[in-house]
């Protein structure tokens, strides 16, 4: 039977801060690295069979071609056996001490090595986030100065922007030569800006095309011109630009919109931003993000603090499902909702840029592994709408082959028929039939 993805996470994120010399591991801040077969067990009470997971990329990757599978091996091992298909995430935030930051040119191509050996050790695993959040890595790597190389410029900000996404798509061709009927979900932060005042409009417009960038990039969409030149400006020079262009996968992904009371924001006159709290919501925002890329659309983040009625959490939840179905009910194909993540987070309240080492009451259940009110809500939700969408919803049929399946005959038929399909051309969705340059 085809399952909408309802889905949660369990959060892999190490940026580094302090010059370097501090990583933040939500993995262990968390307890997962003692508790897994508990966190694993609340997956499955909750009745969900989709987990964004991966393994801790600074503890696996020791090095070009030198791995530790060890953690990795026992916990895909578990999730195989109880039967929950992981949307693997590779990298979330962070890279292993020996490659520095995103401002190291050869992290693309030894990241890609990482992603296939992967998908070779684990051939059952289809479904994919190669590098999460893209868009909010550079932007607080690079531009904020919070994470990782902590750089405050737009050159930083592109060099990182360039080099993440390129990981990106260099590690989605390596993992469809392992697997050629991988489905690539890209979780991205789904960002509006509005202007305050008159003043305000060019300023936000400006951040409004840029928010698209890491999508144009990885999806191989012409920029516009503005953003065009600010790529330029950035270093980004037109061989690389091309790079893009010439090298999506588009035809195997899912577009992943992540969505949070702070993805809007209020500009000012003087170009400075504030949060701005809801106002479009989730629907209107991933329909700006649909009518762009026209892809099948996920709901791949949510989540808000839990609140002292208890019930906060609740009513985010009903709202972000009410915009999912929103969403569904406009004919934009929406196969899945995530609430982010399985257990409340740590040290979020300041976006880990600082180690105060405060409990976050956003997950499903505490740090405790007791359901929070959300988490209740949640498995209901899950067990009133699973098996209700796929006969009513207007979505495609994701081809997903859960894990005992993987070595089934028409399994194997599919991959072998999707490997027609991996050489490199160009196509006509990439190219450009209007006559404007947006």
């Amino acid at each position: 039977m085809s399952y909408f993805l309802f889905a949660t996470g369990i959060e892999n994120s190490h940026p580094t801060i302090k010059g370097g010399s501090v990583r933040i591991d939500q993995m262990e801040k968390c307890g997962h690295y003692a508790r897994w077969r508990e966190d694993f067990d609340l997956v499955e009470d909750l009745g969900l069979f989709y987990l964004r997971y991966g393994p801790p990329l600074h503890r696996t990757w020791l090095g070009d071609g030198r791995h530790d599978w060890s953690f990795s091996d026992v916990t895909f091992a578990d999730l195989r056996r109880r039967q929950i298909t992981p949307i693997v995430d590779l990298c979330h935030f962070g890279v292993p001490d020996w490659i520095g930051n995103f401002q190291n040119p050869d992290f693309p191509v030894l990241f890609a090595a990482y992603a296939k050996a992967f998908a070779r050790r684990y051939p059952w695993v289809q479904l994919y986030t190669p590098v999460n959040e893209m868009f909010i890595c550079a932007t607080f790597s690079a531009a904020y100065g919070w994470w990782n190389e902590q750089l405050r410029s737009d050159t930083a900000f592109v060099t990182a922007l360039k080099h993440i996404v390129k990981a990106n798509v260099l590690a989605m061709r390596a993992i469809v030569e392992v697997r050629p009927d991988a489905i690539f979900i890209q979780s991205e932060s789904s960002e509006y800006f509005h202007a305050e005042g008159v003043r305000a409009i060019g300023p936000a417009e400006i951040m409004n095309a840029r928010r698209f960038l890491s999508l144009d990039l990885n999806y191989g969409r012409r920029v516009n011109s503005t953003m065009y030149e600010f790529l330029m400006d950035g270093g980004m020079t037109r061989e690389e630009y091309h790079f893009f262009l010439d090298n999506s996968l588009k035809r195997h992904c899912i577009m992943g919109n992540d969505y949070y009371e702070t993805n809007e924001h209020l500009v000012m006159d003087s170009g400075e931003t504030c949060a701005s709290g809801e106002i479009f919501g989730y629907n209107e925002i991933t329909r700006q993000y649909h009518d762009r890329y026209r892809l099948p659309v996920m709901h791949t983040e949510t989540n808000i603090v839990e609140g002292p009625t208890g019930q906060e959490a609740v009513r985010w939840l009903r709202k972000q499902w009410a915009n999912v179905l929103r969403v569904r009910n406009t004919g934009v194909p929406i196969v899945g909702f995530t609430w982010y993540s399985l257990t409340d987070q740590v040290d979020w309240d300041t976006a880990l840029r600082e180690e105060n080492g405060r409990v976050n009451p956003l997950g499903l259940a505490d740090l405790d592994r007791n359901l929070r009110a959300v988490g209740h809500a949640y498995k209901k939700l899950v067990a009133d709408w699973r098996e209700v969408l796929p006969m009513q919803s207007v979505c495609l049929d994701v081809p997903v082959v859960p894990p005992d399946m993987h070595n089934d005959p028409w399994a194997k038929a599919r991959r072998e028929g999707m490997r027609v399909h991996l050489k490199p051309r160009r196509r006509v969705d990439q190219m450009d039939i209007s006559m404007d340059d947006g």
